[in-house]
């Protein structure tokens, strides 16, 4: 079958129509930005929505806004106490200039990542092994401070970065836990320590008091018998004072 020139050319104009609608045509996600070069020159930044751009004349570059979740590989660390650590950590980051972020770096998702295994590595080797361990969000803040400031030329903002894991040698986790459990015994010898004083200082007082007011020594006497009594005993030893006994033995001798 034949088929006359004018509808070979009616089709391939069709063809042509299509294919330039389709490369002219593009939809960006709401998160999504397009950065348009024109004929090597960024124009203004398009979407989110309906785009048109020039086939061949243009070329569009999608960026993504939404926050990234980067996981930093884990990176062995001397600490400035001189013990070999492995930590990894986690960096939250967005672009937030996507011309910068097309422009100002080749890739700017491997670039932060680099930048965060060295910054890692640079900010933990000037800490020691305790700092590491118990000012967690102090090392957190510094490292979000400085990665932030190093892709700040390249549109991007940092977030937040985590510390998650510091792998410690087996020698070192036997020696801080023999560290802790000293620790532990030196508190509950001190906390013993206080509770004897305590009681020494209020029974010094309770003396004091009985001194000034025999009175109150009699009726320590009864209250200790009836407690005594209470617990059904066959034999009970009650101290008698010489004072209760005192005068018999005066009049005896007269």
């Amino acid at each position: 079958m034949i088929f006359p020139p004018q509808f070979l050319s009616l089709v391939f104009i069709i063809v042509v129509v299509l294919y330039f609608l389709a490369s002219s045509i593009k939809v960006l996600k709401e998160y999504e930005r397009g950065v348009v070069f024109r004929l090597g020159r960024i124009i203004p930044v398009k979407g989110p929505g309906l785009v048109i751009i020039w086939p061949i004349i243009d070329k569009l570059v999608r960026v993504s806004l939404r926050t990234i979740t980067m996981d930093v590989p884990s990176q062995d660390v001397i600490t400035k106490d001189n013990v070999t650590v492995k930590v990894n950590a986690v960096v939250y980051f967005r672009v937030m200039d996507p011309i910068k972020a097309v422009t100002a770096i080749e890739d700017y998702y491997f670039g932060t990542s680099q930048m965060a295994q060295t910054t890692l590595r640079s900010v933990l080797g000037q800490s020691q092994l305790d700092e590491l361990l118990s000012k967690r969000d102090a090392i957190n803040a510094e490292l979000q401070r400085i990665i932030d400031f190093q892709t700040e030329p390249w549109g991007v903002k940092v977030t937040a970065v985590e510390v998650k894991n510091v792998d410690l040698p087996v020698e070192m986790q036997r020696a801080i836990a023999k560290q802790a459990e000293a620790e532990r015994e030196r508190r509950a010898k001190v906390i013993h320590a206080e509770g004897e004083f305590q009681a020494a200082q209020k029974l010094a007082d309770a003396a004091k008091i009985i001194a000034t007011e025999p009175a109150t020594l009699q009726l320590r006497f009864l209250q200790t018998l009836t407690e005594i009594s209470s617990e059904k005993n066959s034999t009970i030893i009650f101290p008698v004072p010489i004072d209760l006994i005192k005068p018999f033995l005066e009049k005896r001798n007269s």
